[in-house]
């Protein structure tokens, strides 16, 4: 369909997800194998859904804002 994105597009990799949000590729890592950020391994790489990592942004501003008041 027209304006539809392919999900396999949406798919991110540890250097884009550092870039994304402007964090050491070290740090994602580290996150990911620690499950601090949400992603799954294919094979020995990282790969990252945009929707999910997006979700994932939003509740955790919430959560540090939340805590703050």
């Amino acid at each position: 369909m027209i304006g539809e994105v392919d999900p396999v597009e949406r798919m991110m990799t540890v250097k884009e997800v550092a870039a994304y949000l402007k964090l050491n590729p070290i740090t994602v890592y580290r996150y990911a194998a620690q499950g601090k950020i949400p992603g799954f391994k294919v094979g020995s790489s990282w790969r990252f859904k945009k929707e999910i990592l997006d979700e994932w942004v939003v509740n955790e501003a919430r959560r540090y804002s939340s805590a703050s008041v």
